[in-house]
């Protein structure tokens, strides 16, 4: 997927893209490839692979929320290079974003990003979700929770529901695997106060494959237990 076709394909599905957002995307395209060759950030650099499983592929959540409706705030957990909250603040930047990963290097390239793009209203926090979640200034206090591609649905629940504020919701982006890990995922996802909404199913363009957007609503506080010590959700889910 090259830019013209990115931006015809936002066009074509009614989302807010402009010259100056495609600016960012170019800009952002540039620094990913700069960088990548000095911290490992992603597999996927190649000009059209990026626009198609990095930027494409983070703005489907675009299609099953609306973001566009007032200041919302949004955290993504394990964001890596920035996906998919950096390209969502770029076609939303009313979006109030924060960003947590527990590798230092990551949130040093993001910190570049945000500077290089102008982008505003970004809190790039370096630490563990764990940690994070028990932490007051962020527990219960997002209108959104996004993950992609971080881990199975049982320990993202633990790490993701805590900072939903009530009636939040959790947009757990997953690929073809998502209906058998929903299976295992339900005990935990009511333990911590969810409540499945549903789970949109579709395929990339060009035959890039199977995605999952599952909405998953916050209905009750999360207790305070969780989430628990780092490691602990990995090695023994919920």
């Amino acid at each position: 997927m090259n830019p013209e076709e990115f931006k015809a394909e936002l066009e074509r599905l009614g989302l807010p893209i402009t010259d100056d957002k495609m600016t960012q995307y170019k800009l952002y395209l540039e620094l990913l490839q700069e960088w990548n060759q000095k911290i490992n950030l992603t597999a996927i650099t190649e000009r059209e692979e990026v626009y198609l499983k990095h930027f494409y592929d983070s703005l489907t959540a675009g299609l099953y929320v609306d973001f566009s409706k007032g200041v919302h705030s949004l955290c993504d957990v394990g964001s890596g290079a920035g996906f998919p909250s950096i390209p969502l603040k770029i076609l939303y930047p009313e979006l109030e974003v924060t960003i947590v990963d527990s590798l230092k290097k990551r949130i040093g390239f993001l910190e570049i990003i945000v500077d290089k793009l102008n982008l505003s209203g970004v809190t790039l926090c370096h630490d563990r979700a764990e940690t994070f979640g028990q932490n007051k200034l962020y527990r219960a206090t997002y209108d959104f929770v996004t993950a992609r591609a971080v881990a199975r649905m049982s320990v993202l629940a633990e790490l993701c529901l805590p900072l939903l504020k009530k009636d939040g919701v959790f947009i757990a982006m997953k690929a073809a695997h998502a209906p058998e890990e929903m299976k295992a995922a339900n005990k935990a996802i009511t333990t911590l106060g969810g409540k499945f909404r549903k789970d949109f199913s579709f395929e990339l363009p060009k035959g890039s494959g199977e995605r999952h957007i599952i909405l998953i609503d916050k209905k009750k506080e999360t207790p305070n237990k969780y989430p628990r010590k780092p490691g602990t959700p990995n090695k023994q889910p919920i």
